[in-house]
């Protein structure tokens, strides 16, 4: 397949020794981590293969459990938990998985739905996992290949709205890879996104990395949207390659959250964190960075204390 843009995945990227700390500094306001990805084992052990051979090394190979356990024990306050479907079929059982591991962190953890867009009764997939709980859903246009304005999107957008479940959805350009099986740059644009967030005013979406690679169609987008959101994610992690987000400072306060990517990074889990905490940002504007964004996007009721 022909791709439209040189891919930013053409090689794999190196991983990073860089040192990590034991927790979140003092000095920090609460963090949420908006992007963390929990799947059963055998599907981590999966993506953890495709990482390792077209994109970079994953440093934290853990079961959902275990890397649950690792970031709250390092002072974050809760966990947006996030996946996807990579085939159809699959929805059902992913989502039972996610709604079983917010029982068992129930102060700690938000789940997030999934579905794979055009397969068979995806409302009722979507349905089934609000009534088991789950707080929104996650798609990734560069594992599912779907066009955001197709008309198996429209469903999942009229379940999600009627519902006032929010939508994380990778429909970002990159990072993207010769071996993916469709051309994000023929899926995705921030003007594709546009139409979205125009024909349902009511539905919340979060598009991940800051919208890379562009930044600055985001940055508009956000400004002129009340509900679009965008995450962190990467982008200020000072590593993928030939990237210059705009400063934070400079962007909508509100409409910005971070998160991390964990566990599938190449660089020490709070590499972002301390980076962030070095722009040396106004409080107010740190908080609701850190955390007030996201109890407002996910409607977080209930977060244990970060000791």
């Amino acid at each position: 397949m022909k791709f439209a843009n040189d891919p930013m995945l053409d090689t794999p990227l190196p991983g990073l020794d860089d040192s990590e700390m034991g927790s979140i500094p003092k000095s920090m306001p609460c963090v949420i981590d908006a992007h963390v990805h929990l799947f059963p084992e055998e599907i981590f052990n999966a993506v953890w293969k495709w990482f390792d051979k077209y994109g970079w090394p994953v440093r934290y190979k853990l079961t959902s459990i275990e890397l649950l356990e690792f970031l709250l024990n390092r002072g974050i306050s809760h966990i947006i938990g996030l996946q996807y479907a990579h085939k159809p079929g699959i929805a059902n059982e992913l989502n039972l998985f996610m709604a079983e591991l917010c029982q068992k962190f129930p102060q700690q953890l938000t789940g997030m739905a999934t579905v794979f867009p055009g397969e068979e009764d995806s409302k009722a997939v979507l349905e089934n996992a609000f009534k088991l709980g789950l707080k929104g859903i996650k798609l990734h246009s560069h594992v599912q290949c779907f066009d955001m304005n197709s008309k198996d999107m429209m469903v999942i957008y009229e379940t999600c709205s009627s519902h006032g479940k929010p939508i994380v959805m990778h429909v970002g350009r990159e990072p993207k890879s010769p071996v993916y099986k469709c051309d994000p740059y023929l899926l995705c644009s921030a003007d594709k996104l546009e139409e979205v967030i125009k024909n349902f005013p009511a539905l919340k979406v979060c598009v991940p990395h800051l919208g890379v690679d562009e930044f600055s169609a985001y940055q508009k987008l956000i400004e002129k949207y009340d509900n679009l959101w965008l995450d962190t994610t990467m982008a200020l992690a000072d590593y993928l390659p030939n990237l210059t987000p705009p400063p934070l400072i400079e962007m909508r306060a509100d409409r910005i959250m971070y998160g991390s990517d964990f566990p599938n990074i190449p660089y020490a889990w709070d590499r972002e964190i301390k980076l962030i905490h070095k722009m040396d940002l106004p409080e107010k504007l740190l908080k609701r960075i850190m955390g007030k964004n996201a109890v407002e996007f996910f409607s977080i009721k209930a977060m244990r204390k970060a000791g």
